[in-house]
């Protein structure tokens, strides 16, 4: 298992089995926000769903080529949402950030803290020289926190995502080492 990273009033680690049942109450709790621009948040969403996930993101943990973890209150019990550094592309040295916060958790300023520490973490542990955010263009809690963190905004990508089995645009903001916003 990977350490935690601890930052700023959170703790980000890899989920274990224990995180099953909140994580599916977060994911019920949040589909009118998180649902609406990510398709695995739905009412139905079961424990086997978080389950077949947790060992997705424990494979790639293990195989260095994605770090999905979940975002927890200081003392890791309290999940808030989950964040990753995923995407890696180890030859051009870049990664992808990803992040969503459950719906009774959101506007507390949780999606900043956690990009600004899963930043780090990419430049640092990781030794990325090139972290990508990529949202739908339409998604703005989630272009805030891009433009909040200090990512520049590259441009806008022409079916750069597929959402509800539709392709859409989305923003491009990109963070580079000593470029994150405190």
């Amino acid at each position: 298992m990977h350490a935690p990273i601890l930052s700023d009033g959170l703790c980000i680690r890899p989920f274990v089995d224990a995180d099953v049942e909140p994580f599916v109450a977060a994911a019920r709790e949040s589909v009118e926000t998180v649902g609406a621009w990510m398709p695995w948040c739905v009412a139905s969403y079961k424990p086997e769903d978080a389950k077949a996930w947790f060992d997705e993101c424990a494979a790639s943990l293990s195989a260095r080529n994605a770090y999905d973890m979940g975002i927890f209150a200081a003392d890791g019990t309290t999940l808030y949402g989950g964040i990753a550094v995923n995407q890696i592309n180890w030859r051009w040295n870049l990664g992808n950030i990803g992040y969503w916060v459950r719906q009774s958790c959101q506007r507390r300023g949780i999606a900043l803290r956690a990009v600004r520490a899963i930043a780090h973490f990419g430049f640092s542990y990781l030794k990325l020289t090139r972290l990508e955010i990529v949202i739908a263009v339409e998604n703005a809690p989630s272009r805030g926190v891009a433009e909040k963190v200090g990512a520049s905004f590259e441009c806008i990508a022409r079916n750069r995502l597929v959402l509800h089995e539709r392709p859409i645009d989305a923003a491009v903001y990109s963070l580079i080492p000593g470029q994150i916003a405190e």
